[in-house]
């Protein structure tokens, strides 16, 4: 997370009033509370079919948590019976494979618990899915994850072997039998409602989801619009490439897939002042954060107000400079209005559904458009005219 204002606090001790998001776990403090969030009078415009509410906790997993809800959501719209998927079988494919890179990078490249909503799709393609049921990833009579002890563990490890500068003796048995013991043994095959699979089997004949028939958008302008371009953020350690398309291209294929019924997946900031986790809220004041007085501050989330006009330039400058960052992944499940008429975006978030409005979040478009780093969106959803200027 990049730089947080001062009237922000770090809570890393208190877990039950804790937002988790990609990289570092905060607590803010804005005013407003459930009064003034009802001031704003949401009236909901579409909601899509999507799965419950999950809950990533002591984890930096959102990315898995978006990713496996997006997946489940197609899968509703496919007309097929509600799956609980297991986000960490996910996590762990990826570890392992983040491991192979960082050794083969010789520790020159990103290893960490972040990754990008594509890695969950690659993962279905090469690997398969579980239920979660069969691979909860919980250990010890646990009930939520807590990978701080996993994540160090692993990171230690791999920067070990790499430090050694020869590869001595098998070094993924030792790096797979952590995530044995602190995630549980990887499933090979096993019986779901009386029929047995193994994770390829089950992501072929139950999910049934066509991994390439999904497209990958982007938005920046010191990059050729209509190609493809490496996504230059530090949780891509896979280096995905991502369409990049000119900022209003990205918002109508937005609302282009909502309109047809699609989810999407969507990477974001939520470092910003105007986006408060605990009301469910995600707005860009017009007036400038340094230049607010505890008054203006303090009634940000009062009811509706007016919120700067975002410009490609705006975006391009937040990216730069690193206020925007790639801080969380979640999913886009629908559009509301406020009492004056203005459009907000339904998301489904993976902080539980004590955190925001039964956890979701009303993200206004102006929040979209200025702190969007990338969506995800079945390449059906894509509006035609944008789709024939994808090379």
């Amino acid at each position: 997370m990049k730089k947080i204002n001062t009237i922000f606090f770090l809570a890393l001790a208190v877990a039950s009033t804790s937002v988790y998001a990609q990289d570092v776990l905060v607590n803010k403090t804005q005013g407003g509370n459930i009064q003034s969030v009802e001031k704003f009078g949401f009236t909901t415009v579409k909601k899509l079919p999507v799965t419950s509410v999950k809950n990533q906790a002591s984890s930096s997993t959102c990315w898995a948590y978006s990713g496996i809800s997006f997946i489940e959501s197609e899968m509703l719209r496919m007309g097929k019976k509600p799956v609980d998927l297991a986000e960490m079988y996910v996590v762990r494919k990826v570890y392992e494979q983040k491991a192979e890179k960082y050794v083969r990078m010789h520790g020159n490249n990103t290893f960490a618990a972040g990754a990008e909503c594509p890695d969950v799709l690659d993962v279905i393609k090469n690997y398969g899915a579980v239920p979660q049921e069969v691979y909860t990833g919980l250990i010890y009579n646990e009930e939520k994850n807590n990978h701080n002890e996993l994540d160090k563990k692993l990171e230690n490890y791999v920067k070990e072997v790499v430090s050694s500068k020869v590869i001595r003796g098998d070094w993924q048995k030792g790096f797979k039998g952590i995530l044995d013991a602190y995630l549980g043994d990887e499933p090979k095959e096993f019986t779901y409602q009386g029929k047995k699979y193994t994770p390829r089997t089950f992501a072929d004949k139950v999910v049934g989801v066509n991994t390439n028939d999904y497209v990958y958008l982007t938005s920046w302008i010191d990059t050729p619009y209509y190609e493809k371009t490496f996504l230059l953020v530090p949780d891509n350690w896979a280096w995905e490439k991502f369409y990049n398309v000119p900022l209003d291209d990205m918002i109508s294929a937005i609302d282009n897939a909502l309109d047809k019924g699609y989810t999407v997946a969507w990477g974001t900031d939520v470092s910003e002042n105007g986006f408060s986790s605990k009301l469910g809220l995600a707005i860009v004041p017009e007036k400038e954060y340094s230049k607010m007085d505890v008054e203006n501050y303090n009634s940000m989330f009062d009811g509706p107000k007016a919120e700067k006009t975002i410009t490609a330039e705006m975006r391009q400058k937040g990216f730069d400079n690193y206020t925007t960052g790639d801080d969380h992944g979640r999913e886009i499940v629908g559009t509301a209005k406020d009492v004056n008429g203005k459009k907000y975006y339904i998301v489904k978030n993976s902080w539980g559904e004590e955190r925001g409005m039964n956890g979701y979040i009303y993200a206004s478009e102006a929040f979209v458009r200025f702190k969007t780093i990338s969506v995800i969106m079945h390449k059906d959803a894509v509006p035609t005219d944008i789709a024939k200027k994808l090379k």
